[in-house]
């Protein structure tokens, strides 16, 4: 299986599986979907609601990586449950970072 991220000039972009409503805020893992791309499948307990769910993603995703939320961007998807993160920062390292917490939960 492929990570779901693709390296650009600003840094990183992470695919993301979104799960609102849910009974608690986790990253469950890496999963494909119909087309065969990788998603990093992700849950929060928040609402989609006026960009709730949303904040609920960054301010968990920040901590699973170990970086800024102000680092964190939604490049796309942002009334959809599938979802483009742009981590920004030096490539190198911000993919290391990236790659490093997404091995653990594969």
């Amino acid at each position: 299986m492929t990570l779901p991220i693709t390296v650009t000039k600003r840094g990183v972009v992470l695919q993301v599986r979104l799960t609102p409503n849910a009974s608690d805020n986790r990253v469950e893992g890496i999963a494909e979907d119909a087309e065969g791309n990788s998603r990093l499948r992700v849950r929060v307990t928040a609402v989609p609601e006026k960009g709730k769910a949303n904040k609920a993603l960054e301010k968990l995703l920040s901590r699973f990586l170990g970086c800024s939320k102000s680092d964190l961007e939604i490049v796309s998807g942002q009334t959809d449950r599938n979802k483009n993160i742009c981590i920004a920062g030096d490539v190198e390292t911000t993919t290391l970072m990236v790659e490093t917490a997404l091995k653990k939960v594969m």
